[in-house]
């Protein structure tokens, strides 16, 4: 009788999927046939699944990935299938983690200047995922005024945003950050250039060579495939690191649904006159005038409602 392991997927590499097993071994598997039909549309396994595999070659750590367990966390991102360079309608889910138990969302307060339409992207994602600790973290905090960086992130702190400020050049905000990854799941993401190979290899030597050697292999555009992997920590835990992401193009959220995802506009939506109001240009809508009074940050609301309009132009089409 074949032999059956619970385990975690700690890699994924060209539809290979190493499996950190219940008995302390790393088995190279494949999906069963009946689950590779399911992953059509969406990543049916991901780094940070839990699954139960049988081994097929004990002696050469291989085996067939049976089942994946439900998950109770997962951070995806829709991509781009079709036309040049993935510039057709977004259409599939990508599972960048499954069952994260915090994220990282990394950013410099200068060079380069904090994208902030991507932040508050991350930010929908990370509140639809539910995930159960969302952090946004602000690197190379030596390169800006203290001042200005508290100006530009106001709004986050009013909305009471877990926020770590970090420099790999001065050591700050080091201990906490080791701290919050200790026997946790964790991902780190954001776009390239903010220094995250630096603020990890503070964190454990190697760290950030680890993680950027596994990034290089990831694929974007029309690729749905990618390379990943979840880094054990010698504290305790794991670490995903994502590849730079230029954009973040959001799954699984509706246009009237988006306000949920939003958390100072929120606050707000359900005081509008109208229930079904879109916040766009409703008499008595609660949200326009906590936007107008500067309650609601004007950026913020920009943003909400370029995101919305790109979520109404993809559900039209789909």
């Amino acid at each position: 009788m074949s032999q059956q392991l619970d385990g975690l997927i700690v890699k994924e590499q060209s539809g290979f999927y190493w499996v950190e097993a219940t008995d302390g071994i790393v088995y190279v598997c494949r999906l069963r046939g009946r689950l590779k039909e399911d992953a059509k549309t969406s990543d049916i396994a991901a780094i940070g699944d839990r699954v139960s595999i049988t081994l097929i070659n004990a002696d050469g750590h291989e085996g067939i990935i049976e089942a994946v367990y439900e998950r109770h966390t997962v951070l995806s991102r829709a991509v781009r299938t079709t036309g040049k360079r993935g510039g057709g309608q977004a259409e599939r889910e990508q599972v960048l983690i499954a069952n994260p138990d915090q994220a990282f969302f990394v950013f410099a307060a200068a060079q380069p200047t904090p994208n902030l339409q991507l932040l508050d992207r991350l930010l929908v994602t990370g509140e639809a995922a539910e995930i159960d600790e969302v952090v946004i973290v602000i690197n190379k905090i030596d390169l800006e005024n203290p001042s200005n960086i508290n100006e530009l992130l106001q709004p986050y702190r009013r909305m009471g945003y877990d926020m770590i400020f970090t420099s790999a050049v001065r050591d700050d905000g080091l201990d906490d950050l080791k701290a919050r990854l200790k026997d946790k799941i964790s991902v780190f993401t954001g776009p390239s250039g903010v220094g995250k190979t630096s603020l990890l290899n503070k964190v454990q030597a190697g760290l950030g060579r680890s993680v950027k050697s596994i990034s290089e292999f990831s694929q974007e555009g029309i690729h749905t495939t990618r390379d990943s992997a979840l880094i054990k920590l010698e504290t305790g835990g794991y670490l995903a690191d994502t590849p730079g992401i230029r954009t973040m193009a959001v799954w699984d959220v509706e246009p009237d649904e988006l306000d949920a995802y939003f958390v100072d506009i929120w606050k707000y939506a359900p005081t509008c006159k109208f229930r079904n109001c879109t916040h766009t240009n409703e008499p008595g809508c609660a949200v326009i005038a906590a936007t107008e009074s500067g309650a609601i940050s004007r950026r913020r609301y920009d943003h909400f409602l370029k995101l919305r309009e790109e979520l109404r132009e993809t559900y039209i089409v789909y």
